[in-house]
């Protein structure tokens, strides 16, 4: 067993940390003062000059497949990567890639979606939850009704990461209400994959951060049927893959972020003098920052486990989840410390601290809710699927 970096794994980490360093944290007021002025948090022209950028230092479609011009890093690297580029609030990833399900696409959906979203001249987004239907997926309403060649879908999605901006999107609906019924919602669903221009209508939902999910509508919506994704009534599964392949990942994101704060919280405290002395030989301070540092390192192993299992080929989905209750959880309460130390300054949006006040929140809550993971993880242990201590 190894539990360091291997000398390939670091030299990545430290190219990426240096092009966070110098390209994203110095454009963070910027985007600070664009989503307080109600306006988009970069350009498109400063995306593009990012993602021109990110081309030119070798890590367009980190864990993308070779044959479809990626670097195939795997998981880990793919962890190791969305740490660092956490560490900024800047929105932007490594592009050159794609949601894992969009790989069961047969030949003719990869040329016409796959290809061109690894390319970054489309954009997707995944569809399965609906106001009615969040963590529990059997409430799903939306249907698909067969109409000669075509589906028929009518029904409305919410919460839809990319929603806005997507070009196409990838659908779960009812297909087979009463096999839906029967096998508790596992079968009779399926995923569809729905381009703008058929018809669906997308609004955006405004939130306490600055995440802008969509709303999405879909009334007499005509999908052919070459475009279904994977079997008929077997998108369940799909819906399954894509959330838990999401799950660990926001981990990730939990930890980078609180890397970064933490280590602002360290150099303000030994700045900030209280009765002639640096906060940080507080006592009171010096155990926020210890507890904020085991946690931290707690959560990326955590996480690392997580993709370590993914790359191993074998099922990591309990390992998501536990990364994911604790990750989100933990950068919450990193966060909140870390703006207790930092005191009325912290709470300004003078500094960035608020903002990610507010951004962690949602981490405990979308992919499946705390309350869902740890109905997740009981289940696998008292169902015998996971044995204690099983983790190596």
């Amino acid at each position: 067993m190894h539990l360091r970096l291997t000398e390939e794994q670091k030299m990545v980490q430290e190219t990426i940390r240096k092009f966070v360093e110098k390209e994203l944290i110095p454009l963070e007021p910027e985007v600070l003062r664009n989503e307080i002025q109600g306006k988009p948090s970069l350009s498109k022209e400063k995306i593009k000059e990012l993602v021109s950028k990110a081309k030119a230092a070798g890590f367009w479609g980190i864990n993308t497949p070779e044959e479809y011009g990626g670097a195939n890093l795997g998981q880990m690297m793919q962890a190791i990567v969305i740490m660092e580029t956490s560490k900024s609030f800047v929105p932007f990833q490594f592009g050159g890639s794609a949601d894992n399900i969009l790989y069961y696409a047969n030949e003719e959906q990869k040329q016409k979606y796959l290809i061109p979203t690894i390319e970054g001249t489309k954009k997707s987004c995944f569809a399965m939850t609906e106001p009615a239907a969040g963590s529990d997926t059997q409430r799903i309403r939306m249907t698909a009704v067969k109409d000669g060649n075509k589906w028929v879908l009518n029904g409305e999605k919410t919460f839809i990461t990319g929603g806005n901006e997507a070009d196409f999107v990838m659908a779960i609906a009812i297909t087979d209400k009463e096999l839906h019924q029967s096998s508790r919602g596992r079968e009779g669903v399926t995923c569809f994959i729905v381009d703008r221009e058929m018809g669906w209508k997308s609004e955006y939902i405004h939130t306490m951060g600055e995440w802008g999910p969509a709303s999405l509508v879909f009334d007499q919506v005509r999908v052919p049927e070459e475009n279904i994704l994977g079997e008929l009534h077997k998108g369940y599964n799909l819906g399954l893959e894509w959330i838990g392949f999401a799950r660990w990942i926001v981990g990730a994101r939990a930890v980078g972020a609180a890397e970064r704060l933490l280590q602002m919280a360290i150099d303000y405290a030994k700045e900030r003098e209280t009765f002639g002395k640096p906060i940080a030989e507080r006592q009171a301070i010096q155990w926020m920052i210890a507890d904020s540092a085991v946690e931290i390192e707690a959560a990326k192993w955590l996480v690392l486990n997580a993709a370590f299992t993914l790359d191993q080929g074998e099922d990591n989905r309990h390992y998501a989840s536990i990364a994911k209750l604790y990750g989100s959880n933990m950068g919450n309460r990193v966060i909140d410390r870390v703006l207790q130390i930092h005191g009325g300054m912290g709470y300004t949006r003078e500094l960035p601290i608020e903002r990610w006040y507010r951004e962690a929140r949602l981490w405990r809550i979308y992919d499946g809710t705390d309350e869902i993971q740890r109905l997740i993880i009981s289940r696998n242990l008292l169902k015998g699927h996971i044995k204690v201590g099983q983790t190596f």
